[in-house]
C-alpha cells in the first residue's frame, strides 16, 4: 500500500518490467501471509496460550510457503534495480515521501523488501524453540515437532533453488564458449553440470576416441579438445541419459566390441539397446563416473517429486 501503489500511478518513473524486479512476487505473498495469519489465530487460546495448537496450521500451508522461493531468488536482482534508481535524487525523495505519507516506520524500502527473505528463515528457528518449551505430552507435540522439519524444508528449497539458478547461469556461459556447438541448448533440458572429465569413447570398429565429457541432468554432452590450444573445446555429440542404464565392464576382452578394455563402464540405450563403451584412465575415475551416473538418475526423480 506505501510503495507498490504509488509507483503504479507513475508510470513516468517506473516500468511495469522494473516494478516487477522491485517487487517480485510480494502481492502473492501478501495474500497468502494474510490467509496463514487468520488461520494461525484461529488456532491460538487467548484464554490459555499454553493450550493453543498451532503445529496443524503450518503443515495446512506449507505447499503455500514454496512462492517464497521466487521472491529470495529474485530478492538479488530487486536490490541491483533500486542501487540504480537511488542514484537519482528524485528517486530517493520519491520513496522517501512514501514512507511518510503511510506513516511507516523509519526503514528505508530496502529494509522492507529483505522482510520476507528473513523472515522466511526465522520460522524454522521460532519452531525449534517453541518444541524445546513442550513437553512430550502436550497434544500439539508432534505436530509441532512436523512443523519443524517441514519448515526447515522450505528454507532448503530455496536455498538449493537459489544454488540452481546460479548453476543455469553458469551453464550458460560454458555453452557460449564451446566451438561448432549443434542442436537444443543445455538450458532446454538441463539446469546442473554434475561431473566432468576426460574417458575414452570406444567404436564398435574398436576405434578409440579422447573425449571431454559433461554430465548434466538428462544429458551427457562430449567434446574434443583443439590440438594446439588445449583450452578450446569443439562440440561433438550428446546422449540422452533418460533412455539409459550405466552398467560396469570387467578388465579384459569385451564381447560386445571384442576388443580388451580396462576401467571401461558402458551406458546401455534401454530402448534401442545401442551401447556407448567408455574407458577411464584410473579405477578411482571410472567410480567416480559410475557414481555421479547413479546421483544424475537420482536428481531427475528428485526434480520431479519437487515439480
Amino acid at each position: 500500500q506505501g510503495y507498490i501503489r504509488q509507483c503504479r500511478k507513475h508510470t513516468g518513473m517506473f516500468t511495469t518490467a522494473q516494478l516487477s524486479t522491485i517487487f517480485g512476487n510480494i502481492e502473492d505473498i501478501y495474500k497468502f501471509q494474510r490467509k496463514f495469519l487468520k488461520d494461525l489465530e484461529k488456532q491460538y487460546n487467548k484464554e490459555e496460550p499454553h493450550l493453543s495448537e498451532i503445529g496443524s496450521c503450518f503443515l495446512q500451508h506449507q505447499e503455500g510457503f514454496a512462492i517464497y522461493s521466487e521472491y529470495c531468488n529474485n530478492h538479488p536482482s530487486a536490490c541491483i534495480e533500486l542501487s540504480k534508481l537511488m542514484k537519482q535524487g528524485k528517486y530517493r525523495h520519491f520513496f522517501e515521501a512514501c514512507r511518510l505519507l503511510q506513516q511507516m516506520i523509519d526503514i528505508a524500502i530496502d529494509g522492507f523488501l529483505l522482510t520476507p527473505v528473513q523472515k522466511i528463515c526465522k520460522y524454522p528457528l521460532q519452531l525449534a524453540e517453541l518444541l524445546k518449551y513442550t513437553t512430550q505430552e502436550h497434544r500439539d507435540y508432534n505436530n509441532i515437532k512436523a512443523a519443524y522439519e517441514a519448515m526447515k524444508n522450505v528454507a532448503c528449497l530455496i536455498n538449493e533453488r537459489k544454488r540452481r539458478l546460479e548453476s543455469i547461469d553458469k551453464i550458460a556461459r560454458w555453452q557460449v564458449s564451446i566451438v561448432d556447438w549443434e542442436g537444443p541448448d543445455v538450458l532446454a533440458r538441463s539446469s546442473e553440470l554434475i561431473h566432468s572429465g576426460e574417458l575414452t569413447k570406444i567404436s564398435k570398429q574398436g576405434k578409440s576416441q579422447q573425449r571431454t565429457f559433461f554430465l548434466f541432468d538428462h544429458q551427457l554432452v562430449f567434446c574434443k579438445k583443439d590440438l594446439l590450444r588445449r583450452d578450446i573445446l569443439y562440440y561433438k555429440d550428446r546422449i540422452d541419459m533418460d533412455e539409459m542404464a550405466i552398467v560396469d565392464t570387467e578388465d579384459g576382452r569385451d564381447k560386445d566390441f571384442n576388443t580388451n578394455v580396462k576401467n571401461a563402464f558402458k551406458i546401455i540405450n534401454r530402448a534401442t539397446e545401442e551401447i556407448h563403451l567408455f574407458c577411464a584412465k584410473k579405477p578411482e575415475d571410472k567410480k567416480r563416473w559410475m557414481e555421479a551416473c547413479e546421483s544424475e538418475r537420482r536428481r531427475v526423480q528428485e526434480d520431479k517429486e519437487m515439480g
